[in-house]
């Protein structure tokens, strides 16, 4: 069938495909718009995929102050220093750094965790479920039983403390990741969240309790 150029304009406005693209995906899924948005999104995916592997040498510092008492750096590495310089890739460098301000994470993803942590945690939610379990229950059964909660729960467990794993702040329906490969898609390079750090004032000194990351979370969200 015929493609209306006010068609492609318009899934070019949705989804900032090139407009040859987008006039393809059109005529792939005969006019049918959001057919043609899902098509590009996964044609999108898969090339973000294979362009995984390439190294990202090049990129930008973003930085978050929030009051003067908590302070993240994060190192966003792209593959040119080009798309490092566009207003995407810096956006996206301080979104991370205020995500980290609000959320608190230990690490970049679950691969980067510490394995005495990792052992530690395991054997914390061990114990949890061997003593849920019931007291005449034979203790090899406790066990095998323990196992498959341990598992479950280690995984949430790093969902909560893995910066990819965890729901995006500023928009909760996606995770840390999904937004990374958005803003890769956009950019059409591979981009990594390579390190980070944050600082908060008095952090491991006896003093009043206050929640700075809430007051972070609730400002992105107003």
């Amino acid at each position: 069938m015929a493609i209306s150029a006010s068609l492609v304009k318009e899934l070019r406005e949705m989804t900032g495909a090139g407009m040859m693209d987008c006039k393809k995906a059109l005529q792939e899924t005969d006019g049918d718009i959001d057919a043609a948005v899902k098509l590009l999104k996964e044609k999108g995916q898969a090339t973000l995929d294979k362009k995984a592997g390439r190294i990202a040498a090049e990129g930008v510092i973003g930085s978050y102050i929030h009051n003067n008492k908590i302070g993240v750096i994060v190192e966003i590495n792209t593959e040119t220093d080009f798309s490092a310089n566009t207003d995407t890739v810096k956006d996206f460098a301080r979104d991370i750094a205020m995500h980290v301000a609000a959320s608190n994470p230990l690490y970049i993803s679950e691969a980067d965790a510490d394995e005495k942590d990792i052992a530690e945690q395991r054997e914390i939610l061990t114990n949890q479920a061997i003593n849920e379990a019931n007291e005449n229950m034979p203790e090899d059964k406790k066990k095998m039983i323990a196992e498959k909660k341990v598992e479950g729960r280690l995984k949430k467990y790093f969902s909560e403390v893995c910066l990819l794993d965890q729901a995006y702040i500023k928009n909760p329906d996606q995770t840390v990741e999904q937004y990374l490969r958005d803003t890769a898609s956009k950019v059409g390079e591979n981009i990594k969240i390579r390190r980070f750090a944050r600082f908060e004032v008095g952090e491991g000194l006896e003093k009043k309790e206050e929640d700075f990351a809430a007051e972070v979370a609730s400002q992105m969200n107003a």
